[in-house]
């Protein structure tokens, strides 16, 4: 991935991705949703996984925990000392230009090379990359943010006069320089992120909505409580069970897959 100082400086001192996916309603969902969907494609331990863009290695921890051989490669190395803390083999590394073998891993998950790559072409390198150390027959996986997601969370957060031009901006293209929200990030459409799959040969592309419909309940408590106590009217049911049971009920309909801030897609190496 890049490593554009403005990235280091995003993770290093902005934003704290170790946390991220459990210190909050949508970063609960998050996970959930991943570790479901990774359930669904991945072959039995003790498969290889490579995990791509990994971060702080919050999903190669939990696949270690159930078996897998995992290794991690990240560009930011805030990131790798995490990962290697908490016991995985991580390295510090560009997605655009792998470390490993050719047919080295059972499965790939690539999370960050598919949103902080700007440039499509360095997202076809990554994804090649991947191609090649992933064994016949095996599954990538790739995680992207959708491009209506800022549109549709700024107007749940009543900004969107405020940021109309950078939400403008990555509607038409997928992209702002000036989001000040997430470095160098990318947004894809439904059908882009199928086409940027199947384009590098991957065979029975599918893509889910990774928070789904739900996600959204998730986005509104998170703005409106942030760290305080949620009340009774909104604690019970559970909105982090209501968003996920909600969010599986949609993964069975792929014309909702467009409802979800995130996707998930996976392809199978031929």
């Amino acid at each position: 991935m890049t490593t554009s100082v403005e990235l280091e400086t995003h993770y290093t001192t902005r934003h704290d991705e170790a946390g991220r996916l459990g210190s909050t309603l949508k970063g609960r969902l998050e996970l959930a949703r991943v570790q479901d969907l990774l359930e669904r494609y991945l072959p039995e331990p003790p498969a290889v996984v490579g995990d791509i863009g990994g971060g702080p290695g919050v999903h190669a921890s939990w696949l270690k925990h159930r078996g897998y051989d995992v290794e991690l490669l990240d560009p930011v190395e805030r990131h790798v000392d995490q990962a290697r803390a908490a016991g995985i083999d991580a390295i510090q590394g560009d997605a655009r230009r792998l470390p490993w073998e050719n047919e080295h891993f059972d499965a790939v998950l690539m999370a960050g090379p598919m949103y902080h790559l700007p440039e499509a072409a360095d997202r076809r390198l990554a994804l090649r990359e991947a191609v090649r150390v992933v064994r016949p027959g095996g599954f990538i996986a790739v995680i992207a943010i959708n491009r209506a997601a800022n549109l549709i969370g700024s107007m749940l957060a009543n900004k969107l006069q405020q940021r109309e031009k950078i939400v403008r901006e990555i509607l038409d293209s997928g992209f702002s320089a000036d989001n000040e929200r997430m470095a160098q990030t990318t947004y894809h459409t439904v059908a882009q992120l199928r086409n940027e799959l199947t384009g590098v040969g991957l065979r029975a592309v599918t893509v889910h909505g990774l928070t789904g419909p739900g996600g959204w309940l998730t986005v509104a408590i998170d703005a409106h409580f942030k760290d305080q106590p949620l009340p009774p009217s909104i604690a019970e049911p559970d909105p982090l069970q209501t968003a996920l049971a909600c969010t599986r009920m949609a993964d069975r309909y792929p014309d909702l897959v467009a409802c979800s801030s995130l996707f998930f897609a996976v392809g199978q190496r031929a």
